[in-house]
């Protein structure tokens, strides 16, 4: 998976596709988000579930763990390792949705450049990507070490052609139990590795290579290139 999303629509489009019967605490806002170019390493809106509240807050895109100085921040993990791998195990127990519209990946096609495409659903609902991350405190509020990764697998179904890595993203009912803190760690793990929405579900096509340039910021960026 490349690292670009598009996040547009509102937060409470995004909450109303999981049908979760909890109260929103939003830090995030009411209107439409109007993301369409998010890169690494800047904020992207995350829901999560504390108590009875989901929250939906503006979380750093990478993390990493404080004994990994010399590592830049990754921004995605492998679904085959996250849970038993050392570097995400402090944040593992701590699962959250990354909501988005879209994402965009870059292929070889021979050219001067690669060619980007852009990736979602094709009934265009909103796209529950399963992450994980080191959260807001729900007192104090953001700190300097929050942030987030989107587990990804392997593509199948011709995404291949696209890229051999995307999110793994959850329907509504499997998202509900990701975002659970009463799921067992062992079924979060099934879900991730068995519960994905499957390639077909998807579609693509090429968009204009501005996209490339995280200081261009417009509807544009996500228009079927001519």
């Amino acid at each position: 998976m490349c690292g670009r999303i598009s996040q547009y629509s509102g937060i409470h489009d995004f909450v109303a596709a999981l049908s979760m019967p909890y109260t929103l605490a939003n830090s995030v806002g009411d209107h439409p988000l109007e993301h369409y170019n998010v890169a690494p390493s800047t904020q992207a809106a995350l829901l999560h579930l504390q108590g009875d509240l989901l929250h939906a807050d503006l979380v750093r895109w990478g993390w990493r763990p404080h004994w990994a100085k010399d590592r830049a921040a990754p921004i995605n993990a492998r679904v085959e390792k996250v849970a038993h791998g050392p570097f995400f195990r402090a944040i593992w127990p701590h699962r959250a949705i990354t909501p988005i519209d879209n994402w965009f990946e870059w292929v070889d096609e021979g050219g001067a450049r690669k060619q980007p495409y852009l990736i979602r659903r094709r009934d265009q609902a909103p796209v529950l990507c399963a992450a994980i991350a080191q959260l807001p405190d729900p007192d104090e509020g953001p700190g300097q070490h929050d942030g987030f990764v989107i587990i990804t697998a392997d593509s199948a179904g011709g995404m291949l052609d696209i890229h051999d890595r995307r999110p793994v993203v959850l329907g509504p009912g499997d998202a509900r139990e990701w975002l659970d803190p009463a799921t067992p760690k062992e079924r979060a793990e099934q879900i991730v590795l068995n519960c994905g929405v499957p390639a077909e579900e998807f579609e693509w096509f090429k968009v204009d290579a501005a996209v490339g340039n995280v200081r261009n910021k417009g509807k544009a960026l996500i228009e079927p290139r001519a």
